[in-house]
């Protein structure tokens, strides 16, 4: 990766995102501080030193730290110039390429997968598609899909740098002509081994945040999705391992469809502002070792799996000192069935924990209390038939069923009532029928001293968040 700096202002936002992007998907990187030419000649030097130390510090904590930095103009007096300026530093630059550039190891195995980046007509010849060959490899003669399109066309011939040649691989540069393929339909994407790729309609990732991204990931936020060759808006749902499985090591290329996984309000992170964490300031923020997102996309693309996934706020004002890039990962799980919603999320096991709370009325017998607070009057409550409580009095209890029509219900203590529990309940039954003989104030009172220590009931389940029977689950 080549980052071009303006060596009259430094980094802005639009080269710091770059970085993000080397960070991400490079290994290396040259610096090029250009413009140098509008520098005065008697502090040039000294100006392009001091930037270099500033571009030395910046790239500090960075897998970028140390790389060659070189100072350039690439076209000295601007675009107006004459011919006859000669360039600056262009020719070092050359050197410190080279001694950079590396043959990466090509592998023809695999399907063919090829980035298009122009397509255009030859009368008499065809429709040509040029572009870099990213796996496998392709022959004359051979069937190649544009997956888009649903398209498939045979190769009918090829070039590699205005060379006819039969075969390309992984890393070269080619230009493949077929026929009766209008070019206007493609301006780019992908070509590949036909029924490879698949168009998905969303999409679960692993992900990371992306450190100099302000403020929280919200679920059912919408980003600008990059995915392969495309860029889509897409709403995302974030979701966690359960927490006693957050230290655990989970591989980040593979997902399991057979586990339960923790349903996120957002992305969790240690500036996470989540309602658990609102709760207790002093609580420490747990972070799992993996997290993911259910991406859904407001259009379908096309891209290959374990592809490279960046989401960003590209609507933020550019001006603004702040980076747009959000977070990064892989994608691991495409959905394909533009019916998803009830053919494949229910596969996916996310699921919500609940927490209501109510309070004891009054006791019926040893065996048995009467709740209230816990439903609304409208509730259903033979659905919560069953479900286990608990009384902040230590008691385990076990709904019954309905109390009349106002929402209260009745609960059922296998283990029966502790005399204390008992005898807390029947003081404020107590007074609460003698509020009710006299005024108001002596009422408003007693519901003061009655609310001072009220027994609560504590209803703790799981829902599973595609699950079409909203089903209560307990352990």
């Amino acid at each position: 990766m080549m980052l071009v700096i303006d060596v009259t202002k430094g980094m802005q936002t639009q080269s710091a995102e770059c970085l993000v992007i080397g960070q991400i998907a490079c290994q290396k990187m040259v610096v090029v501080l250009n413009k140098i030419d509008l520098l005065p000649e008697g502090k040039r030097q000294s100006a392009i030193e001091k930037m270099t130390k500033k571009m030395q510090k910046t790239l500090e904590n960075t897998k970028f730290c140390g790389c060659p930095i070189v100072a350039v103009a690439a076209k000295p007096g601007g675009p107006e110039a004459p011919e006859s300026e000669n360039p600056l530093g262009v020719s070092e630059l050359i050197e410190v390429l080279k001694s950079q550039v590396y043959l990466p190891s090509r592998d023809p195995s695999g399907q063919f997968l090829m980035a298009v980046d122009h397509c255009f007509s030859i009368k008499g010849q065809g429709t040509v598609m040029t572009g870099t060959i990213l796996s496998g490899s392709v022959s004359l003669g051979d069937n190649v899909e544009i997956p888009a399109l649903k398209v498939t066309k045979k190769v009918k011939s090829m070039q590699m740098f205005h060379t006819p040649v039969t075969y390309a691989m992984q890393g070269d540069r080619v230009g493949i002509c077929v026929t009766q393929f209008d070019p206007k339909l493609l301006e780019r994407g992908l070509i590949c081994t036909p029924e490879s790729l698949h168009t998905i309609h969303a999409a679960i990732i692993s992900l990371k945040k992306i450190q100099y991204f302000r403020g929280a990931l919200q679920t059912k936020a919408k980003f600008h999705i990059t995915v392969g060759h495309e860029t889509v808006m897409g709403r995302v749902m974030f979701f966690s391992p359960a927490p006693a499985d957050f230290n655990e090591d989970i591989n980040e290329n593979a997902f399991d469809f057979d586990k339960d996984y923790l349903y996120q309000e957002e992305y969790l992170s240690k500036d996470s502002n989540s309602s658990e964490n609102k709760e207790n300031d002093q609580a420490e923020v747990q972070i799992p070792r993996q997290q993911w997102a259910l991406l859904e996309f407001e259009k379908p693309v096309t891209c290959p799996k374990l592809c490279l996934v960046i989401g960003s706020k590209l609507d933020t004002d550019i001006h603004a000192n702040t980076c747009r890039l959000a977070f990064h990962g892989v994608l691991l799980q495409g959905m394909e069935d533009k019916n998803y919603m009830e053919t494949f999320l229910p596969k996916l096991k996310v699921y919500k924990l609940k927490h209501k709370e109510g309070q004891v009325e009054r006791v019926m017998d040893d065996y048995s209390v009467i709740g209230r607070s816990l439903f609304k009057k409208e509730t259903n409550i033979q659905i919560f038939v069953g479900l286990k409580v608990k009384l902040s009095t230590g008691e385990d209890g076990i709904i019954d069923g309905g109390f009349g029509q106002s929402g209260k219900f009745k609960i059922r203590i296998p283990d029966g009532l502790k005399p204390d529990t008992k005898m807390l309940l029947t003081v404020a039954s107590k007074k609460k029928s003698k509020a009710g003989k006299g005024d108001t104030t002596k009422e408003d009172e007693s519901s003061k001293n009655d609310s001072a220590q009220p027994v609560t009931i504590s209803l703790l389940f799981k829902r599973y968040v595609f699950d079409t029977q909203k089903k209560m689950i307990q352990s």
